[in-house]
């Protein structure tokens, strides 16, 4: 199991290559940190040759996701996945109820100390699977919708 989702696309782009490439460097504002930003780009990020590592530039919502892909010929693949520094954040809310545990453990009883695990797991799980990935999946819908409105994209198929 990943503690945190990714999802990985194949596209295919209606004209042509460098086209797509030219309209998606005009649109990006190029940075090497993938921090917000206020611009009046689409995205914020960088491209090289035929590949990009790209943020959408919503202000709060658009440096959750990374989208990092390559296009050759009509075709491409992107991968979507968390931020690394919110990877960071999540991690630490992971492990918020396992220090509550803790902090439990040497503060009540210990009978009642099975309940408390299995409430840290139901925390645990109620935060990777409903909150990250609840989240995951509509931010990375925004940010590929961007995507496909800058590459002039025909098709997108998950992998």
């Amino acid at each position: 199991m990943k503690i945190f989702p990714a999802s990985n696309y194949s596209f295919k782009i209606i004209g042509e290559q460098t086209e797509s490439l030219e309209r998606l460097k005009r649109r990006t504002q190029i940075s090497e940190s993938l921090s917000s930003k206020i611009t009046d780009k689409s995205f914020l990020g960088t491209i090289n040759n035929n590949s990009f590592k790209i943020i959408s530039t919503e202000i709060g919502k658009g440096a959750f996701c990374v989208l990092n892909g390559e296009v050759t010929n009509k075709n491409g693949t992107v991968n979507v996945e968390i931020n690394k520094a919110f990877q960071i954040l999540l991690f630490i809310l992971l492990c918020l109820p396992i220090a509550g545990l803790i902090a439990q453990l040497f503060t009540q009883e210990l009978n009642l100390f099975l309940v408390f695990i299995a409430v840290a797991i139901g925390q645990i799980l109620m935060i990777r699977f409903i909150f990250i990935e609840l989240a995951f999946r509509r931010l990375s819908k925004r940010s590929l919708s961007r995507l496909v409105d800058v590459l002039d994209i025909e098709s997108l198929e998950k992998i």
